[in-house]
């Protein structure tokens, strides 16, 4: 048996899964769940960079990727959460504790934390687009003295679907961030904003020359966020956004995910909104 220092030394091969083992499954929403992993066969767990992705393989059926969403300061968990949208995370969506999935990764391009010291951070995100935030946010926290203003500005369709509900509350109470949630619609006893979620961009105090948007959800929220941000004067060129079109092999290989002059699983997911722009005009490339 190789010893920890010998494994750490070999070269990873970025299309050989690495057994994972399930240690906790957290229902979030219908069919949405949050997996909680850590090695299988006793390596290191691998580190990752905010903003960046696994492919997740389940034998027999297939792999998908799928944004990390935990800290990146706690690599030994690693975090995803994910949506049954379809046959393979069906499936997933009925595994318990201890089955053992595979992962390949991390891959991908990350949100710039280090390179926007300093700075006013707006993180707008909606539905799901809140977990490959999370990291970021996670590390702004962490950092707190080296960042100026940090608002999390998040949509969800109804209250019943906000994601991370409890720890939303919780940073809520964190009297150095601004984070604000709205819906698109709501009855009965929701007393918070009602509206999409560039409509908050409105309503919140920010220094538009020392502002950095990192903006993750559904493409069209994405678009509208960005040009709500330019038009508080915010440069194209602050601004990021996740674009997680059609992966498939993650290394630039397969060509899937190919939009225009960009890989996607390897120029990205994280990409600077000024470079990728010419895409939000066409609908799944």
């Amino acid at each position: 048996m190789l010893s920890e220092l010998q494994r750490t030394e070999l070269p990873a091969d970025p299309m050989l899964p690495r057994p994972y083992r399930i240690q906790r499954v957290r229902r979030e929403l219908p069919g949405t769940f949050t997996w909680e992993l850590a090695p299988a066969n006793g390596d290191l767990p691998s580190s990752f960079e905010p903003g960046q992705f696994n492919m997740v393989y389940v034998g027999g059926i297939g792999e998908i990727p799928v944004s990390i969403s935990g800290d990146p300061a706690n690599p030994e968990k690693m975090i995803h959460t994910i949506r049954a949208v379809g046959q393979l995370t069906r499936a997933m969506e009925t595994f318990g504790r201890h089955t053992v999935v595979g992962l390949r990764g991390p891959f991908g391009t990350p949100w710039p934390v280090d390179e926007i010291r300093g700075r006013d951070v707006v993180l707008v995100s909606g539905g799901l687009g809140l977990a490959p935030l999370r990291p970021a946010f996670y590390h702004l926290l962490q950092e707190r003295e080296a960042y100026n203003r940090i608002i999390l500005l998040y949509g969800a369709r109804d209250p019943d679907e906000i994601l991370y509900r409890d720890e939303i509350k919780q940073w809520r109470r964190h009297l150095d961030l601004d984070v604000e949630v709205t819906v698109d619609s709501a009855l009965g006893r929701w007393r918070g904003h009602v509206g999409v979620v560039p409509e908050l961009i409105k309503r919140v105090d920010f220094d538009p020359e020392r502002t950095t948007g990192l903006i993750c959800g559904p493409e069209v929220m994405m678009k509208y966020s960005a040009i709500a941000l330019i038009n508080r004067g915010v440069a194209a060129e602050n601004l990021y956004v996740s674009m997680e079109r059609n992966m498939k092999c993650a290394v630039g290989f397969c060509g899937h995910c190919q939009l225009g002059p960009h890989f996607v699983c390897k120029d990205g997911p994280v990409f600077r909104y000024d470079h990728i722009k010419s895409a939000f005009s066409v609908r799944e490339l």
